[in-house]
């Protein structure tokens, strides 16, 4: 395949409003009925409001195994502990990178009574031979995420991957994530190469995109989910409002997923151990 091959939306999805933790309202646009899962991505929740009643009971503690959670505030303020005592807050434009590991018990919760509380968590997946590392964290303050310039009228901030020269400080050789913050001036068009092979989304949350030129040409609008492939040339069109979203991908691992709730494993066994390990405190 010509690196030059044009990206093809393959499908949009919206996602499904849920709430999850004790209460707090979400968007699930991976992780649900129309889209369980885009390897090696697992779930995709955005959430957004000016409702503290919405967010305000949080993720009390909570277990993780298997896999990795990435948590990019846009606004408000979340600070997250956990039972090995690792702490810290997020603000906004600030990301969290944690690798659950072999497993850990944690608790994010609004460190704020009001406001806008706006971000997304995404969970990824860890291949066999990573599951049962020790947990760790990749964290950055918004300081720390650089941010590209590639045109006139368009704007990245890096988190993983790179855009020409700029790269993003979120490093994981077992996925190879791409992902950016893409924000578009009005009717601006801009071009970004994915890497061969990965599997690749964009979502958009201000504004609309078309993706695609001639024929092959999509609207995507706001809170609409793209999944990308056919190509490696994604060729974004902001509509008359500009656009912003988030352009995701990841090399795929082709492993098997056993999964439940908060634990994601290669087989049922590893799967029935994780709970056993939780139940009796070895996490």
């Amino acid at each position: 395949m010509s690196a030059s091959t044009p990206v093809r939306v393959q499908r949009t999805i919206r996602g499904m409003p849920t709430s999850d933790g004790a209460g707090v309202r979400l968007t699930r646009v991976i992780g649900g009925p129309d889209l369980p899962d885009l390897d090696p991505f697992l779930l995709l929740d955005e959430f957004g409001t000016d409702k503290a009643e919405d967010y305000i009971a949080g993720f009390p503690s909570h277990p993780h195994r298997g896999f990795e959670t990435v948590t990019y505030m846009l606004d408000g303020r979340m600070r997250h502990k956990d039972n090995h005592g690792n702490e810290g807050l997020l603000t906004p434009g600030s990301v969290q990178w944690m690798t659950a590991g072999r497993g850990l018990v944690h608790s994010e919760m609004p460190e704020q009574e009001s406001g806008r509380m706006r971000g997304f968590q995404l969970w990824v997946n860890l291949p066999a031979r990573e599951k049962m590392t020790d947990p760790k964290y990749q964290e950055f303050a918004p300081e720390r995420i650089p941010v590209a310039q590639p045109a006139a009228g368009v704007q990245v901030k890096v988190i993983a991957g790179k855009v020409g020269e700029t790269a993003g400080p979120i490093t994981q050789p077992a996925t190879d994530p791409v992902y950016l913050d893409i924000e578009l001036a009005p009717g601006v068009a801009w071009e970004y190469v994915l890497p061969e092979g990965h599997n690749a989304f964009a979502y958009v949350f201000e504004g609309a995109v078309t993706v695609g030129q001639g024929d092959n040409a999509r609207p995507v609008e706001r809170q609409q989910m793209a999944v990308l492939g056919g190509g490696e040339v994604l060729q974004l069109q902001a509509g008359t409002d500009g656009a912003r979203l988030i352009v995701v991908a990841g090399r795929p691992l082709r492993e098997p997923v056993m999964r439940h709730g908060p634990f994601v494993m290669n087989t049922r066994q590893e799967l029935m151990q994780a709970f056993v390990d939780f139940q009796e405190g070895r996490f």
